[in-house]
């Protein structure tokens, strides 16, 4: 097992909801990633915790191998990869992503 795959499970098991995205949620550099963000704040997530990949260039490279899905942002709540961006606006149009970050943040 690699280090970056080691830090890469460090961030996923260190918080309840992780977004990796393209930039930060105040200045997201892709217009997914600002939809992922907008999403999960309308969901509630409050203690949202992101890693900007444009910094991180290690695990830009590593996690869609890691995660088997190849795009950003990626988001994992409870250690579980949700998806990306269209799969976290649907299932916030739905209601169904504030039960799951409501249920993350609780436990």
């Amino acid at each position: 097992m690699s280090s970056i795959e080691d830090r890469i499970r460090a961030e996923i098991e260190g918080h309840p909801v992780v977004l990796f995205m393209k930039g930060t949620p105040q200045f997201p550099m892709c217009g997914f990633s600002s939809r992922a963000v907008q999403a999960l704040k309308a969901a509630g997530a409050v203690q949202m915790h992101t890693v900007n990949v444009l910094e991180e260039p290690e695990i830009r490279a590593n996690l869609p191998r890691y995660s088997d899905w190849p795009t950003f942002p990626q988001l994992f709540i409870n250690g579980e990869l949700i998806g990306g961006c269209d799969i976290t606006v649907e299932l916030s149009e739905s209601g169904e992503l504030a039960r799951i970050v409501a249920d993350a943040q609780k436990a």
